[in-house]
């Protein structure tokens, strides 16, 4: 076999791989070239990632960006894993830009990896390193954008204010609580390296959905970050979790939100009060499909208070907590029907997170509160869109079924479809799904549709997010879910982003 195909087949993801088998330990080729000490040298003013891994974010950060994914593809037919490059990929983004003034804008070079990952897993082999390339390429434009502003690396911990593990937890939760930054920093590298994973993870899901600044993107990047370390190892927790406590404490330049009532952070509070009202059979209720359209209601004209209730009130009689997300990501596809643009399409990829983190987490208390959350947000993110300007009058029950022009070519005119007229979009896919059409082609098509023409960060994330939640939406919504991603997925008549054939030309050598 050409050692160009040995490669691929030995370093490309197969979609069905399991996060224990990820987790498994490295295997490296015989034949990896050494790293020399020259190498793996590294200025002492910043983070250090480790002997192996070292040598590959440097080429990230110091190629340019006209000759990077040449470099890195060589790299690759030299016996570097997908892994490695997955890994590299993320911590040159952890050490050349920081989640601040806002976690996102230059910041999605982070945010975006897990997306890419994602999307890489559920691909056709021959296309799966086009969306981690694509991160490459993206990545300079975000390192270029942080050398300009600030200047900023990150660096490494103040190893005097480490605390030991007997601290570690009691001291980050002061320093998260208080919002106090030196002393979550120390805490956190503590905790990394004395307490378990899981343990660490579910200290971190009390905070993600605190506060809504930065529209959603804590939550997104402590769901990203958990899931990527899944992927490239716990041995590069410490560096990942410190950019993530950065994150999540930023508050700019307010007044110390632990003694303030300030907007961001008051459904929090609020919702906290409410707890008490959910019985203690809380995860043992019955699917009700007329629970979302009630949750819309409060999602459309109330309160982030409002939501919340409405959402506990469901919970009271006994209905499923599945029902009140179905109402959570079909109200979050309504705002981007209505006011398609950033922040729609931040509403879905928030509801994806925190779904993920509520999965996850361990506590109920937190569980619950993540839920209302969610809730909540649905009007803070409807509250934001407005600022920006009216919101359409479409809602979820505008969208009516229209059957495609030829059963055989559904998929194509629905894509052709997209990039001209979205309603009509919305409305052949729910005709599709509703003629018996296959959800999963049309998610395979949609993705592939995103290799091709994906030129920012939101389109990964955005696509990664809904096609995912596509099967985390009850049968009896989840058709009209689908429907309404379409106002922020790519047809094919959007321009192609022009690196796949230099992706594919580097990968052929």
């Amino acid at each position: 076999m050409p050692a160009r195909d040995t490669t691929r087949r030995r370093f490309v993801y197969d979609s069905a791989t399991s996060a224990t088998d990820v987790l498994g330990g490295l295997h490296f080729l015989s034949d990896l070239p050494r790293v020399t000490a020259d190498e793996a040298g590294l200025q002492s003013n910043l983070v250090q990632f480790g002997d192996h891994v070292e040598p590959l974010v440097r080429l990230i950060e110091e190629s340019p960006a006209e000759t990077l994914l040449e470099k890195v593809a060589e790299r690759i037919r030299g016996g570097r894993s997908y892994r490695e490059v997955l890994a590299a990929l993320l911590l040159a983004g952890i050490r050349n830009v920081q989640p601040r003034p806002s976690v996102g804008f230059k910041f999605h070079c982070v945010l975006v990896v897990n997306s890419c990952h994602l999307a890489s897993l559920a691909g056709p082999d021959e296309d799966r390193w086009l969306p981690i390339f694509w991160a490459l390429n993206y990545f300079k434009s975000s390192q270029a954008d942080e050398a300009k502003r600030s200047g900023w690396r990150m660096k490494p911990v103040k190893e005097s204010m480490v605390p030991d593990a007997v601290s570690a937890r009691r001291l980050f939760l002061e320093g998260m609580d208080n919002w106090d930054e030196a002393k979550a920093d120390a805490a956190t590298a503590g905790l990394v390296r004395t307490a378990g994973a899981t343990e660490v993870f579910n200290l971190f899901t009390r905070y993600a959905a605190r506060d809504f600044r930065s529209i959603g993107h804590k939550a997104i990047y402590l769901a990203n970050a958990w899931r990527t370390l899944q992927v490239i190892g716990w041995q590069f927790a410490e560096p990942v979790l410190r950019s993530l406590t950065f994150a999540l404490l930023n508050h700019s330049g307010e007044a110390n939100p632990s003694s303030s009532d300030l907007d961001a952070d008051r459904p929090w509070r609020d919702n906290s009060e409410l707890l008490t009202r959910i019985p203690e059979n809380w995860l043992s209720g019955k699917i009700d499909d007329t629970v979302p359209t009630g949750l819309l209601a409060a999602f459309r004209d109330g309160t982030p208070l409002n939501a919340a209730e409405s959402a506990v009130d469901a919970l009271s009689h006994g209905v499923a907590t599945q029902s009140v997300w179905d109402g959570v990501f079909v109200g979050a596809g309504e705002l981007l029907m209505r006011q398609p643009g950033i922040i729609g399409l931040h509403g879905l990829t928030t509801a994806n997170a925190m779904h993920y983190l509520w999965r996850n987490a361990a506590d109920d208390v937190v569980r619950q509160q993540l839920l209302l959350q969610a809730c909540s947000f649905n009007t803070m993110f409807r509250d934001s869109a407005k600022s920006r300007g009216a919101l359409g009058k479409q809602t979820v029950e505008s969208i009516q079924p229209t059957a495609t022009i030829s059963t055989d070519n559904a998929l194509s005119e629905i894509l052709s479809e997209i990039s001209g007229n979205r309603m009509k979009a919305a409305e052949k896919v729910y005709g599709f799904l509703s003629a018996g059409g296959s959800g999963h082609k049309l998610i395979d098509a949609t993705r592939q549709m995103l290799f091709l023409k994906g030129r920012d960060a939101h389109d990964y994330k955005f696509s990664s997010a809904v096609l995912e939640d596509y099967r985390h939406v009850s049968p009896a919504w989840r058709d009209r879910f689908l429907a309404m991603s379409v106002f922020n997925l790519k047809g094919s008549g959007h321009p192609d982003n022009g690196l796949v054939s230099r992706s594919r030309s580097a990968l052929q050598g």
